[in-house]
């Protein structure tokens, strides 16, 4: 889980670099990576209460 939140975070810097270096918008796919966050981290939690 650690890994996946570190690729997310990975993948957020490449899009505001993208963004910044006027490769498009980011705001769908910034959109997305903050969805895919809130499902680790409750996939995450549901873990931690299942130990």
């Amino acid at each position: 889980m650690n890994i996946s939140q570190g690729s997310l975070e990975e993948t957020r810097y490449f899009l505001i670099l993208a963004r910044d270096l006027g490769y498009g918008e980011i705001e769908q796919l910034s959109n997305t990576a903050q969805e895919v966050s809130k499902l680790i981290e409750s996939y995450m939690s549901k873990l931690r209460q299942s130990l």
